[in-house]
């Protein structure tokens, strides 16, 4: 599998690293950062050995998927660093839609998954490296990995919720590199729109527009044990979840989430924003 950066990603000036194997190109990328690079810089491997999600948890990245991280440092205010999954989300979405032409299949599910018929896809994983600003530099004192897992050849079948991957779509389904690219100069274009948070209202209304189980029923697992269950009703301005329970409007940053349709679960968790 060999990769390369969309010609408007190349054109920004964005970098490109590939590689056979990798413990986890996030991993990658923090240990980069650590090490001076503030890119914009791509890490993409063939296969992870340690991949992983939100609190740990273990992604399985066989060859054939698409395993990448973005380094970003001049984003903006560390405050709005949390957008950038949204960002994400939408670029990866816009990138697929315009392979595969199957843009009624494919949907994002808060704050960070990617839906293919329902059923997981991808994930986005947003963390952030404390780097030591120069004097005088406006650059924030983190920089952002963005990592981004689709499944595009395989999905994984032993996981508590459904999961499936392009290669479900058959003819014309997108294959890594393929995705990859488009990725890269969709990336480009929505961080253009986004502008450092002063397009996110924007961006807002273009995830809503694309949001599994929007108006449906929801629950949410939030990490110190509580559940809340609802309504899903909006997003709000800086990204959090709005759910509508008996009990009023309820604002969510972050949880594990699960969707319901008819009564049925879609998905058991969704990969929380960093």
């Amino acid at each position: 599998m060999r990769v390369e950066i969309g010609r408007l990603a190349r054109a920004r000036g964005v970098r490109l690293l590939g590689l056979d194997d990798i413990d986890s190109t996030n991993d990658e990328a923090k240990r980069l950062v650590a090490s001076g690079e503030r890119g914009p810089l791509w890490v993409v491997a063939k296969r992870q050995t340690k991949g992983r999600g939100r609190l740990g948890r273990e992604w399985i990245s066989p060859p054939g998927n698409l395993h990448a991280s973005l380094i970003l440092s001049d984003f903006g205010p560390q405050r709005i660093a949390p957008q950038l999954g949204f960002v994400a989300g939408l670029a990866c979405l816009d990138a697929l839609r315009a392979l595969s032409g199957n843009s009624s299949r494919l949907a994002l599910k808060w704050p960070n998954d990617l839906l293919l018929d329902g059923a997981k896809l991808g994930g986005i994983l947003l963390e952030g490296v404390t780097i030591a600003a120069a004097g005088g530099s406006s650059l924030p004192p983190i920089a952002a990995v963005i990592g981004i897992g689709v499944n595009c050849d395989s999905a994984p079948g032993d996981l508590p919720y459904e999961a499936r991957a392009l290669s479900a779509l058959r003819v014309g389904a997108p294959t890594a590199p393929s995705l990859f690219a488009r990725l890269s100069d969709a990336m480009v274009e929505t961080l253009d729109v986004w502008a450092g948070g002063a397009g996110f209202p924007a961006l807002r209304e273009r995830w809503l527009a694309l949001a599994a189980g929007l108006g449906g029923p929801i629950r949410v697992m939030l990490s110190r044990g509580e559940t809340i269950e609802g309504r899903f009703k909006t997003i709000d301005a800086s990204g959090r979840l709005i759910i509508d329970t008996d009990a009023g409007a309820r604002i969510v940053d972050a949880g594990d989430v699960i969707l319901a349709r008819g009564g049925a679960k879609l998905l058991e968790q969704s990969d929380a924003r960093a």
